[in-house]
């Protein structure tokens, strides 16, 4: 029996990395999982990697249009939502204040502030009570890291919806949370010079106590134990899953 067996859960920006591991993981534990992709043909992809019981809707998290979409097709398909894990994210990185813009900074908090909350948002009118809603941070929402004001600022900030979400939806008993990542190998590096990649890895493992990055099914592990009822007493934290990079 799966931990989120008849359970229905929503994941945007899931067709890579760490979101699909997650709705992968969610599936094999018996979900039904709609995920949300900005390109078509990744996202047909992705639904074809995950093989079941999963349903694409095309779109962008930082657009409100394409949100009301996606929870049309939810609601059509006559589902009720168990699990929300506003995933969708982007960053600016190497961006010294000095180069900051209005274009990268709001396309920044479009994805990560606005998306984020207006993802939560459209879905409450689908949302069990009882529901887990998780949140995608990042160590960058707690420490600083040169040319990231604006991606820290923007993960600060999802940290703060959950700590208010959670008393806003406490009479529905929702739970909130954040599964904040450190330094993680995602398909992200495959774009880069073979050279490039390697030093980017090697300078992000020398920040992990534990002397490596994490891997995708590690944060979908943490995922599901926040979306299932293994923590039915655990609301408004944020879990770091990041080898202790935020921790000493």
């Amino acid at each position: 029996m799966g931990k989120l067996d008849g359970k229905v859960a929503v994941i945007t920006g899931g067709t890579s990395g760490m979101a699909l591991a997650t709705a992968k993981l969610f599936v094999a534990e018996g979900a039904y999982v709609f995920i949300t992709g900005r390109r078509q043909e990744q996202l047909d992809k992705a639904v074809k990697e995950i093989g079941k019981n999963v349903t694409g809707v095309q779109g962008d998290a930082g657009k409100v249009a394409d949100l009301d979409r996606l929870y049309a097709a939810v609601g059509t398909a006559g589902k009720k939502i168990d699990v929300v894990f506003a995933s969708a994210g982007l960053g600016n990185l190497g961006e010294p204040l000095s180069g900051v813009t209005e274009e990268s900074f709001d396309r920044v908090f479009d994805v990560n502030v606005r998306g984020t909350l207006f993802t939560v948002q459209k879905a409450l009118p689908l949302l069990r009570d009882g529901a887990s809603v998780i949140l995608n941070g990042s160590i960058a929402g707690s420490k600083g890291f040169p040319g990231s004001s604006v991606y820290c600022a923007s993960k600060a900030a999802v940290r703060s919806f959950a700590r208010t979400w959670t008393l806003d939806l406490k009479d529905r008993k929702i739970r909130v949370n954040v599964l904040s990542p450190g330094p993680i190998d995602t398909p992200t590096f495959d774009n880069m010079p073979a050279e490039q990649r390697e030093q980017m890895k090697a300078q992000f493992t020398s920040l992990v106590p534990m002397g490596r990055m994490g891997t995708s099914e590690e944060i979908a592990t943490a995922a599901l134990f926040l979306a299932s009822s293994d923590s039915s007493f655990v609301t408004g934290i944020e879990l770091f899953v990041d080898g202790g990079t935020a921790q000493v």
